[in-house]
């Protein structure tokens, strides 16, 4: 009896972390409890309870027959011994002794693995909702990572332009200055006015980034093809001399327009930076059915030391916008001197809905 009581102990304490240990423990206590007056097999009960809830059916069902073997031969046992001890029938008091306990334990072992199924139901849908919660949370990583990669593009864009411009103006000034007050004069009303663009395009870009503002004033549309010929004569403003022709039905799609813009603002500002002495600098866009081609290319000397010296993000930002649309860049040097960019964008590319997406809200705030 006394191994039977510290059996049922170690149950209540370890059935929850060691299921299987408990039960071997409660086959050893109802195997020595045959001595007593009656076989103990309320350990074994509790143990399958707890291997059901706590392990998994498969285990719970093989202990079930286990312990069923442990117990009819505990039951048999028990009624040699007492039949050893006085006249009672072997044969029906061990049956009847073994029946009993083999559904005491069938009840137990269903009741437990109602109960652990439902509880590792439970387990899966809280793992599940875990998962879930850590895919969501990865998904808005990526996209914040893609939103910080664009706004770092239209940062570059803006930023590079705006000061290249400015910068090649004021030297130009400055050169001028002395024989021409006047040009120069005038030269400098030109970068002041290049600065108040790219501080008017930086002021609408932070105020998207920082929410909603009051200031209409302060809203515009995003640059598409409309607005090249304006980029094209403030680069000739800063005395580089381009050539803007266009061919085919132009393009509808805002985002693929603002892309495009980029592309020949990125290309004239190297142009601007790198092709010392260019006699002629030709931009040409060509619209197809499902394409569209952008070439940028001048005649100048080989690329050097610039001017000014750019970040290196100019190349690769346009590589990530051409990619968005499964397009293709080259950038290579022209056989008879000067510079080349070659950009061909698929104007039905699914990649591009990525980029549409993410000016979407950028357009509408503007707008």
């Amino acid at each position: 009896m006394a191994a039977a009581l510290a059996a049922a102990l170690g149950l209540l304490i370890a059935r929850r972390t060691h299921p299987r240990l408990v039960l071997a423990l409660a086959w050893l206590a109802c195997l020595a409890s045959v001595w007593g007056p009656s076989t103990d097999t309320f350990a074994i009960l509790l143990a399958l309870y707890g291997l059901a809830v706590y392990g998994t059916s498969r285990a719970a069902w093989i202990g079930f027959g286990t312990s069923a073997a442990v117990g009819a031969a505990a039951a048999y046992l028990s009624a040699v011994i007492r039949r050893a001890a006085g006249a009672v029938p072997l044969h029906g008091d061990a049956l009847s002794a073994a029946l009993s306990l083999i559904v005491l334990m069938l009840l137990a072992t269903l009741i437990g693995v109602t109960v652990g199924n439902r509880r590792r139901y439970l387990d899966a849908l809280i793992a599940r909702a875990h998962d879930l919660a850590r895919e969501r949370d990865q998904q808005s990583q990526l996209a914040a990572a893609a939103e910080r990669a664009r706004i770092a593009r239209e940062m570059h864009d803006i930023v590079s332009h705006g000061l290249t411009v400015m910068i090649t103006l004021a030297e130009g000034s400055a050169a001028t200055a002395r024989n021409d007050p006047e040009r120069a004069a005038a030269t400098m009303r030109h970068v002041a006015e290049a600065g108040r663009d790219a501080l008017g395009e930086m002021r609408r870009m932070l105020g998207v980034l920082e929410g909603p503002t009051d200031a209409a004033a302060d809203r515009a549309p995003q640059p598409g093809i409309d607005a090249i010929p304006a980029l094209v004569e403030g680069f000739r403003d800063a005395g580089l001399p381009v050539r803007f022709t266009t061919s085919g039905s132009a393009i509808t799609e805002p985002s693929l327009q603002l892309t495009v813009y980029r592309l020949v603002q990125e290309g004239l500002t190297n142009a601007l930076r790198h092709a010392e002495g260019a006699q002629q600098v030709d931009v040409r866009i060509a619209h197809h059915d499902d394409s569209v081609e952008v070439v940028v290319e001048d005649d100048g000397h080989a690329h050097g030391t610039p001017a000014t010296i750019g970040s290196g993000r100019g190349l690769a930002g346009l590589r990530e916008r051409v990619g968005l649309y499964g397009g293709t860049l080259e950038a290579t040097p022209r056989p008879t001197g000067g510079w080349r960019m070659r950009v061909t964008l698929r104007a039905a590319a699914d990649g591009g809905a990525d980029e549409a997406a993410g000016h979407a809200a950028w357009t509408e705030d503007q707008s």
